[in-house]
């Protein structure tokens, strides 16, 4: 059966081609283009990986990765966090929120499947 990946991103291109290159490499892929419905989805899919763009319209990633290790039925799923702006300590505050992976957009592709495989 294939590893389990959601894909919290709102822009539309990075969320296809995320969802694209990864259903390539023989995962299950659900998209969520909106933090708010971030939690409901986890529940729902129960993937092997969440991969959680930080800036987000409506919610931040940061907050969803919270929530996600304070819930004791999701703590479990391993987060991979990407964002653009990444700044200076961005990469520790969002490894303290509970992030078990990082990359800086944009991502490029053999570090991104690296990063991925690590963590499913």
């Amino acid at each position: 059966m294939a590893k389990r990946i959601l894909v919290v991103e709102d822009n539309d291109l990075n969320r296809k081609l995320f969802c694209d290159l990864l259903r390539a490499n023989g995962f299950a892929v659900e998209p969520v283009a909106d933090g708010e419905t971030v939690l409901e989805r986890t529940r729902e899919f129960v993937p092997n990986l969440v991969i959680m763009d930080i800036q987000l319209p409506t919610v931040s990633g940061l907050e969803l990765i919270e929530a996600i290790k304070g819930d004791s039925t999701l703590r479990a799923i391993p987060v991979l966090a990407v964002t653009a702006y990444a700044g200076k300590g961005d990469e520790e505050r969002i490894r303290q929120a509970g992030a078990d992976g990082y990359l800086a957009k944009p991502v490029s592709i053999g570090p991104f499947m690296t990063a991925v495989r690590k963590l499913v």
